[in-house]
């Protein structure tokens, strides 16, 4: 994942790790430095997020991290996802995101985080937190942004029934806010971009702290107990098995 620079002071961001976009470690670890030195950059007032991998924005959380491994490495992974969110979710730059493809579970709380959202119109590219379908429960902090953007009652019925909207409802429910032809995703996101900028930054930066600090901080004051709720879930046997048995499954449909 290396960040395009236009002239403009906006930082195009692709994420690039084969073949899903899976939030590895290491691509959540790169993403956090890659967004540090932008905010740290005063060249820099806009980034749009997209994706490398052709046909998928990020299909979520990686599996792999979560299945088999110790303790300290689920609370390692866990942090960096928190530490992620908050980074991009208070960012005082603006934030686009240009979803071409498929955009799941913690790849669509990434787009959740950002000012605005451009989604390809295309019927397989669906996006939501789809957790339960996977028998994991959303934590309260992707609850939280997902009814900050869609309001209470459709994010209840969207989280308990794991929910994948394509473009049309998820552009009726607000979880995007246009849908584009697929070779207008990327311009699009930059005129957006462009009207998002003409705003002084010191106004929209404070306004959007108003809107998302109390969310944010109810992270903060939760985030150790957060951590250890997720470690103590990951480590039960029952949640290993069946992490186990839908990797398998996936395997078997590579194959």
């Amino acid at each position: 994942m290396s960040p395009a620079f236009s002239h403009t002071g906006v930082a195009v961001i692709k994420l690039k790790n084969p073949p899903v976009n899976s939030l590895s470690l290491e691509l959540l670890t790169e993403l956090v430095i890659t967004l540090e030195k932008l905010e740290n950059d005063k060249a820099f007032r806009g980034i749009v997020l997209s994706s490398d991998c052709p046909g998928i924005y990020s299909a979520g959380l990686d599996l792999l991290e979560m299945c088999g491994k110790s303790p300290g490495h689920y609370a390692e992974y866990w942090r960096a996802v928190q530490e992620l969110w908050l980074r991009l979710y208070l960012s005082k730059l603006v934030t686009v995101a240009a979803i071409n493809g498929p955009c799941i579970a913690g790849g669509c709380l990434i787009s959740l985080t950002c000012d605005y959202r451009v989604l390809a119109d295309n019927p397989k590219y669906v996006t939501g937190l789809n957790e339960t379908v996977l028998g994991i429960v959303a934590p309260f902090w992707f609850k939280d942004t997902l009814v900050n953007t869609i309001g209470h009652r459709a994010a209840e019925r969207a989280l308990q029934l794991g929910l994948l909207f394509p473009p049309a409802a998820a552009l009726q429910v607000g979880m995007v806010d246009q849908v584009v032809p697929e070779d207008q995703v990327q311009s699009t996101a930059l005129s957006v971009m462009a009207q998002w900028m003409a705003i002084p930054d010191h106004a929209r930066q404070l306004t959007k702290s108003m809107m998302r600090r109390a969310t944010a901080d109810r992270l903060l004051r939760q985030r150790d107990a957060d951590v250890q709720n997720f470690v103590s879930f990951l480590s039960r046997d029952s949640i290993q098995k069946a992490l186990q048995a839908y990797l398998e499954k996936l395997k078997q449909r590579k194959g």
